[in-house]
């Protein structure tokens, strides 16, 4: 069934320890690629801009300042956006179609822009699955999710956006700020189509479900900070906040953040929704991050084993199972110092096996 909804928030804000961290990774290849117009993560994340606002996705010249231009690799050839992992499908309006100059360059106020957004976030994440070794010409691990992803925008008129395991198919909806102008929630839908590659049917019990919408917050924030540091983006908000251009939408404090995954949740605090139990399951996952980081290792290696290990999740599975496989995979792959640090972390959420 479809899932995600993106489910809108607000927990109280957190000190960020640690943070960035030994970012690691490579550039995506874009060398005589077509050149496409996006926000660098989301324009709140590079400009540290808490006060900007929607305006009826009007291209003011406060968010044009915070368009970068990027190579959009991995293209067909077709001229549309359709490549070896992403397929914009269907949109409101005409799809994006490559330029006489060769690019794929919008404004906010137009949808188009959002088409280039969807192509690039999720050729991104992609990449950067591949640069830790899921697949790829040099991997050494499964690939996860290798295939061109459906994507369709703006045809769900509701602020909302999902991923949908049954048509392999990522939604983008609008209202407010449109879903596909936030690189995060682009990329945590894509995180929901991991899973599914990964346990088909992924997300059967809630708790399952919650480590489903964590794992897709945590992605968003790795690809996001992934990106930021090989492209050399400024980033101004708190590393741990989610789609912080999205939720400016619907959120009053400051910073805007739609969740934020270095919480205080525990399984004391769970109350039966997915997107409010995953803020445990997250931050256990943001600890290891940063808790590898203090063993000397880096964040490229904690995010390989979260991810390695989900191949070994039941479709159902519990959050002390999901937990043990993570620390298991962790003891193999890394050795005993960084599982003890894996099931530390899941200890303070109150997550034992």
């Amino acid at each position: 069934m479809p899932r995600s909804s993106l489910a809108r928030p607000a927990l109280a804000a957190v000190a960020v320890a640690g943070l960035l961290g030994a970012l690691s990774g490579t550039p995506a290849v874009g060398a005589g690629a077509p050149q496409g117009r996006v926000f660098a993560v989301n324009p709140v994340q590079s400009s540290g801009n808490e006060n900007l606002t929607d305006h009826k996705d009007a291209a003011t010249a406060e968010l044009a300042a915070q368009y970068v231009t990027v190579p959009l690799t991995d293209l067909d050839g077709s001229g549309y956006l359709r490549g070896t992992w992403a397929n914009v499908r269907g949109t409101t309006g005409d799809l994006a179609k490559i330029s006489s100059t060769g690019t794929f360059v919008y404004d906010r106020h137009d949808d188009r822009f959002e088409q280039v957004m969807a192509y690039y976030w999720v050729t991104e994440a992609q990449h950067y699955l591949q640069s830790l070794g899921f697949g790829g010409a040099n991997g050494d691990l499964r690939p996860v999710n290798a295939e061109s992803q459906d994507i369709r925008l703006n045809q769900y008129g509701v602020d909302n956006s999902f991923s949908w395991d049954k048509k392999d198919l990522l939604r983008f909806g609008k209202g407010g700020v449109d879903d596909a102008e936030d690189g995060e929630v682009i990329v945590h839908e894509y995180g929901h189509a991991v899973h599914d590659s990964q346990v088909p049917g992924f997300g059967s019990s809630e708790e399952a479900g919650s480590i489903g919408e964590a794992f897709g917050d945590y992605l968003a924030v790795s690809v996001g900070l992934w990106a930021a540091d090989h492209n050399g983006w400024a980033v101004q908000t708190p590393p741990a906040c989610v789609a912080d251009w999205d939720s400016v939408s619907y959120t009053s404090t400051v910073p805007h953040c739609l969740r934020r995954i270095d919480g205080n949740k525990t399984v004391a605090d769970k109350d039966g929704e997915v997107h409010d139990d995953g803020e445990i399951w997250s931050r256990a996952l943001w600890d290891i991050r940063n808790g590898y980081v203090r063993n000397g290792l880096t964040t490229a290696r904690a995010d390989t084993t979260i991810i390695d290990a989900q191949f070994s999740f039941a479709a159902d599975t519990s959050f002390s199972a999901a937990a043990e496989a993570t620390y298991t995979t962790a003891l193999h792959r890394d050795g005993s110092k960084a599982a003890s640090t894996v099931k530390a972390a899941f200890a303070a959420r109150g997550i034992t096996f």
